[in-house]
């Protein structure tokens, strides 16, 4: 054992440490919510992750954001998170790609190597409906999270099934998405019941495939990544 695992062996004891150690995370979408949740993956042992998101750091995501710091502007998410992961646990199998996931190529994806769970923290509606109908489809684990955006209370943060969501836009979208696709599978996500701030949404046409863009303050998506990396190790 790391002797910088110690306190998390004493916790889960180490036959249920070994499971995690050997554990296969995909982490897609590396914002405010996903980096979060894969540091705690990360710093709770997990022996393998592979993270994907095509952005590059901006001074807007400073706010929030794991790898956003002023020295890093510029620079691709996944391979600041990279280096950072390695530094907490030098033995990390890691992948990175800078890729945006689009419906073609998540078939390649998962062929690309087995996944014990899949964390979707991506906040678009197509690739995130992709990415959830195909582990659905393969009968991969897999917890998804909706919006944390134009909401500030973290008491009301909950996880439910997607189908019982409610006061939450993007979980509305995915439902509709879906249920297009004729899809009416369960599975589980963390939302917030908390109404959305309206006053906090601006309408945007410059962002890739986004409408709007939400307010946000630097807890909230790191309390989102919290439940994440909770629901998945506790099932690892």
């Amino acid at each position: 054992m790391e002797d910088w695992q110690q306190r998390t062996q004493l916790l889960f004891g180490e036959e249920k440490m070994e499971h995690i150690r050997n554990a296969r995370v995909l982490v897609v979408g590396l914002g405010g919510v996903g980096a979060y949740a894969a540091e705690l993956l990360c710093r709770a042992g997990v022996g393998h992750l592979i993270l994907i998101d095509s952005d590059t750091v901006e001074s807007t995501n400073i706010n929030r954001q794991l790898p956003a710091l002023h020295s890093t502007l510029g620079e691709t998410k996944v391979e600041v998170l990279a280096s950072r992961y390695k530094d907490i646990n030098p033995q990390l199998d890691i992948t990175v790609y800078p890729i945006y996931l689009k419906e073609e190529n998540i078939p390649l994806l998962f062929d690309s190597a087995p996944f014990d769970f899949i964390v979707d923290a991506i906040d678009t509606v197509s690739p995130k409906c992709c990415l959830i109908i195909g582990a659905l489809e393969r009968h991969i684990k897999i917890i998804s999270s909706m919006g944390a955006g134009a909401k500030s209370d973290i008491t009301q943060v909950r996880f439910a099934d997607i189908w019982e969501t409610y006061h939450c836009g993007l979980s509305k979208a995915v439902r509709t998405r879906l249920k297009k696709l004729g899809i009416r599978k369960k599975f589980p996500v963390v939302f917030s019941t908390e109404q959305s701030d309206p006053k906090a949404v601006l309408l945007t046409d410059g962002e890739r495939n986004k409408k709007s863009t939400c307010g946000t303050i630097s807890y909230m998506p790191a309390v989102f990544g919290c439940y994440l990396a909770e629901y998945v190790i506790k099932r690892l």
